[in-house]
């Protein structure tokens, strides 16, 4: 969860995207959250996330942002969109990047992303 992990590694990372990390009160709900707190939201180039949020709801929605041209940038707000490619490709991306965080890896995004679909395993 963002409480967990070192978070000065994490907003310079997703900043060379153009990405801003905000942080939200943990009685305030996560502007932009397509799922609801404790889930990442996305407005614009903003993202909001909460101490309970977990990493792989943070890269996932940071990854659709990556993954879409400027004119779904101006737009974006809370649903990302995109199609099947897209997602699948937000998907290993995700994974890919997490290799950049010290304090996780490929192996624990794996684990966690599992975990939020319980019964399906997909991606451990």
């Amino acid at each position: 969860t963002m409480r967990t992990i070192d978070q000065a590694p994490l907003a310079e990372l997703l900043g060379r995207f153009g990405l801003e990390l905000l942080k939200v009160e943990s009685d305030h709900p996560i502007p932009g959250s397509f799922w609801g707190a404790p889930e990442a939201g996305l407005i614009n180039n903003q993202l909001f996330v909460g101490a309970e949020t977990p990493l792989h709801s943070i890269l996932h929605e940071a990854c659709h942002y990556i993954c879409m041209d400027e004119k779904r940038r101006q737009a974006l707000h809370t649903n990302a969109g995109g199609d099947y490619a897209e997602e699948d490709a937000v998907c290993y991306l995700q994974i890919l990047i997490a290799e950049f965080l010290s304090d996780a890896g490929t192996h624990e995004l794996c684990q966690e992303m599992d975990a939020w679909m319980p019964g399906v395993t997909r991606f451990g």
